[in-house]
């Protein structure tokens, strides 16, 4: 039996911690609860319940996730807020235990509750109890070949995917006439939004638990995307980027590994739509046709985020990856002969069991020469149930911090070094912000990404007009501030 609608005075907020997929699940939930009677609100303290999306990547996000549960919890009381709920990776991959170690949460509740989430909430509302999530390895959960998961899935939860309900059919959720329907709620009024593409990672990479708690690798079908992109067109979104575990493996279960050039088409062509932004491209599989289509697609950026991790060969086979530090210049080399103004960005692992100095040379080697926009450095640290928690030769974290620093030091100074070298470069900016205090217009070109890459901030003569934010600016870039641009409208 379906659940009353709540009353329209309860109110959820959801809390998002985390990467842009988990935004994308925040905006499912958020159009799921929208629909089921629920009315939103930004400010936990102001919603009868917070639901925190967790996220379980590194150490440092599970504190700040665990952080993020106990301050909404100590609202209790307090405010209008009665009870906590924790949703997303942190919760799907610890369950139970987590449950027990946080009891100041109401409930834990993995992937497969998003579906019935309103009810979930309802019951936690009037005292009730759900059962926290059992985790499991949720690549168990899928057919192992590829092409029999799309098959397969109808039973298990893939959040960002907008897989509809029947129920909701008639929901207020804003979907299109006849088509894919989309369930989604925007919670923000940026120029820009994630889509995600799929969901999970087939990869073993030997330092990564995210295939366990996110599954085997599962696309969307384009119908979908294309539909969502529409809708987000409509909420005023100028920029589409696309998400997920791994974006080179898009279409693979399809049967067509073509299929995310062809996609990238039908998303440009969209009315409204300005830019798209790849993201998430592993280098194992990255194809030439890939980077032609990512090259050659108007509206498509020149923005490559490729996961090279490091660039010693031993230490890559070590990790269970592929490449080396020619292999990853040669790429570069083909990426810049297609996309001069390219921006490529990375992060990579420093400490991992077994590292040798003579890897780090390979690896410093390698950044020197490879003049990358941005990097992310982070040092190791043991996952549970991944392969490397098992290695011998860890390190003394003492020593992983000490190379965390020096190579955090060295990016630094590159990637300010690669900004100075586009002073004077003709860029087009999307205004994401106008400054309170100072009237600054802050926005990215088209080669920076959202929230880590930077951004670009355009002085305007005094008198001239500003302009508003999710306009496109022509502009000169003058200067630069670490990794900041500082451009003149043209």
């Amino acid at each position: 039996m379906t659940p009353p609608h709540p009353s329209a005075d309860k109110s959820v907020a959801l809390v998002t911690l985390g990467c842009t997929r988990n935004e994308v699940d925040s905006e499912e939930l958020a159009g799921r609860l929208l629909a089921e009677g629920w009315r939103l609100v930004d400010d936990a303290s102001e919603a009868d319940v917070a639901v925190v999306n967790t996220c379980g990547f590194v150490e440092q996000a599970k504190k700040d996730s665990i952080d993020a549960l106990l301050e909404a919890s100590d609202l209790k009381g307090e405010g209008r807020t009665q009870k906590v709920v924790a949703v997303g990776c942190l919760a799907e991959r610890y369950g139970k235990e987590l449950a027990d170690q946080l009891p100041e949460a109401d409930a834990v509740l993995g992937f497969d509750s998003y579906r019935d989430m309103s009810a979930h909430l309802q019951t936690i509302l009037a005292g009730g109890h759900v059962e926290s999530h059992t985790p499991g390895d949720r690549r168990t959960l899928l057919p192992l070949t590829p092409v029999e998961r799309q098959q397969g899935s109808a039973g298990v939860s893939l959040p960002g995917h907008g897989d509809a309900r029947p129920d909701l059919a008639d929901a207020a959720v804003p979907v299109p006439a006849s088509g894919p329907r989309v369930i989604r709620a925007r919670l923000d009024g940026r120029p820009w939004a994630p889509l995600k593409i799929a969901s999970g990672c087939d990869r073993r990479c030997a330092f990564c638990a995210i295939p366990m708690f996110r599954g085997a690798f599962v696309s969307r079908r384009p119908a979908d995307i294309v539909a969502e992109g529409r809708w987000l067109a409509e909420q005023g979104v100028k920029e589409l980027f696309l998400v997920s575990e791994n974006s080179t493996s898009y279409g693979k279960d399809l049967g067509d590994l073509a299929l995310l050039e062809k996609l990238l088409r039908e998303l440009t062509a969209i009315e409204g739509i300005e830019r798209v932004r790849v993201s998430y491209l592993q280098p194992a599989e990255i194809r030439p046709g890939l980077l032609r289509a990512m090259a050659d697609t108007p509206g498509v950026v020149p923005y490559y985020d490729i996961s090279f991790q490091h660039a010693s060969e031993p230490l890559l086979r070590s990790m269970r990856r592929f490449g080396s530090r020619e292999a990853f210049l040669d790429l570069l080399a083909r990426v810049r002969a297609d996309a001069p103004q390219a921006g490529i960005r990375c992060n990579v692992i420093v400490g991992f069991p077994g590292e040798t100095e003579a890897d780090l040379d390979e690896l410093e080697a390698f950044l020197t020469e490879a003049r990358l926009d941005v990097v992310g450095v982070f040092g190791y640290s043991d996952e549970d149930g991944t392969e490397a928690e098992g290695y011998a030769g860890h390190l003394a974290p003492e020593v992983v911090a000490e190379r965390l620093d020096r190579f955090t030091r060295l990016v630094e100074e590159l990637n300010a070094q690669r900004a100075e070298e586009r002073i004077g470069e003709h860029v087009v900016v999307l205004v994401e912000e106008i400054d309170d205090e100072d009237g600054s217009v802050i926005g990215r070109a088209d080669f920076q990404g959202p929230d880590v890459d930077g951004v670009t901030i355009v002085q305007v003569p005094d008198g001239a007009p500003v302009p508003a934010v999710g306009e496109l600016v022509e502009a000169v870039v003058v200067g630069t501030e670490g990794i900041d641009l500082l451009a003149e409208p043209r």
